[in-house]
Formats: C-alpha cells, structure tokens, sequence
C-alpha cells in the first residue's frame, strides 16, 4: 500500500528533488524512443504487429541504455553525462549502417568494440559524452537549507 507523506520533516526537499528528477528521467526515456526510436509512428494495425513493435523498440532502448553505461564506465564518468542520442547516431559511423560498408569503422577495421570506440579519445567528435556548459555546484543537502 502507498503512504503520502505529507510531513516536511519525513521528506527532507532534498529527496522531493531527487524524485522529480526520477520522474523525469522517465519523461525523457518516452520523448527519446518515440522521437529518436521512431515509436511514435506504428508500422501495422494489427494487434501482434504493435506488440511487436514496441517491444523490439523497448529492447533495443535498453541495449542503447547498456552500451551508453559501458561507455561511461570506460571512460569514468557519470551515466548522466552520456548523451543516449549520441551513442544511437554514432552506431552509424561504427558500422551498424551494412549499406554503406565504406564509411564505417567496423568495416574498414578500425573497430571492433563499440565501447571502446566511443570511448577512444580520436572519437571525441561524435560527441556521446555531454559537454558541461557550467562548473557543478556543490549541493546542500541540509533538510532544511537557508
């Protein structure tokens, strides 16, 4: 059974801020996999064919999720600091694209580990890892801060 804590003194702001921040990571789970996943267009009006289709689309968002998680611990950063989008665009030039066997790096040898190649300084230019726009703050986690 869910409780609603009302008390400011069981949740300190602090945890309220770390919820939403959850919440929202959710929000822009769906807003990516129907934007860059293309889940906002059904391919079939049959039943088995949406099922279908989500599903596969939810995979591999998952597998997008675990790559980017791999990249961010070769690299030791943050998970947070790993752009979802970036990774996705930049399976491209590792050589997921088979029609253009030319231009990709798995093709060429180049490649043969996406994690490493992600995380491979000359590779920089695809821009997975974020790019901090601001220097962190530290964050005060009083429950009740002045």
């Amino acid at each position: 059974m869910v409780q609603l804590v009302l008390d400011p003194q069981m949740l300190p702001p602090y945890v309220l801020a770390d919820l939403y921040r959850r919440r929202w990571g959710i929000e822009e789970a769906l807003h990516l996999v129907k934007r860059l996943l293309g889940l906002s267009y059904l391919w079939t009006g049959s039943l088995k064919g949406v099922q279908l289709q989500v599903w596969a689309t939810w995979l591999f968002y998952g597998v997008l999720v675990d790559l980017s998680d791999a990249v961010a611990e070769e690299l030791a950063v943050p998970w947070e600091r790993i752009s979802l989008e970036m990774g996705f665009r930049g399976l491209y030039h590792y050589g997921l694209r088979p029609r253009w066997p030319i231009t990709v790096a798995y093709n060429k040898g180049k490649a043969t580990d996406p994690v490493r190649y992600f995380a491979a300084a000359e590779n920089q230019r695809l821009r997975v890892v974020k790019v901090l726009r601001k220097p962190e703050e530290e964050l005060n986690l009083d429950a009740h801060p002045t």
